[in-house]
């Protein structure tokens, strides 16, 4: 009888439904929808790669007037060295009110890179796991608040072959 009691809890277990999504147990007022990023970032593959620019394409239209490189890594890594001209906003900042002084507009071109287009694997661009490259949930999130105009440096090239500004 005590060998049937210790399995009984165990039993209910298995009843339990298995497969609720998060999103239906997570409190309205948590401020996080994982289901719903999820289903922004699936719109976006096809958009996202008719964005993406060699450097040359990538640079010349970067440089026209009202253009911004936005470079989305820490402050300090921005402070060691960046691409010329560029403007730092790091990631974890991103809000409304942020994005807005320095994007004035949601039709601003946005120009954007990450340490995975360089191949050097050096400060203050390490490569990251490509699967997690920073330039992947920096579009998403551009998009995601309103910019529709950004531009995705595409291809690995050194540091040498582009105009960097050395920190």
């Amino acid at each position: 009888m005590r060998y049937l009691l210790a399995l009984a809890p165990l039993a209910l277990l298995g009843t339990a439904p298995t497969s609720t999504p998060l999103a239906q147990t997570a409190p309205a007022e948590a401020g996080v929808d994982y289901g719903g990023f999820v289903e922004l970032a699936g719109e976006l593959g096809a958009y996202r790669e008719g964005r993406l620019l060699a450097w040359q394409d990538w640079r010349a239209r970067a440089n026209e007037p009202g253009a911004i490189i936005l470079d989305t890594r820490s402050a300090a890594a921005f402070a060691a060295g960046h691409i010329e001209g560029a403007v730092n906003l790091p990631f974890s900042d991103f809000t409304d009110e942020k994005l807005a002084e320095i994007l004035p507009h949601p039709d601003t071109p946005v120009f954007i890179y990450c340490n995975n287009n360089f191949a050097n694997n050096v400060p203050p661009v390490p490569l990251k796991r490509v699967q997690l490259a920073l330039n992947i949930p920096t579009f998403i999130n551009l998009y995601g608040y309103g910019y529709r105009n950004i531009w995705e440096l595409d291809g690995v090239m050194l540091l040498d072959q582009v105009d960097w500004v050395a920190g």
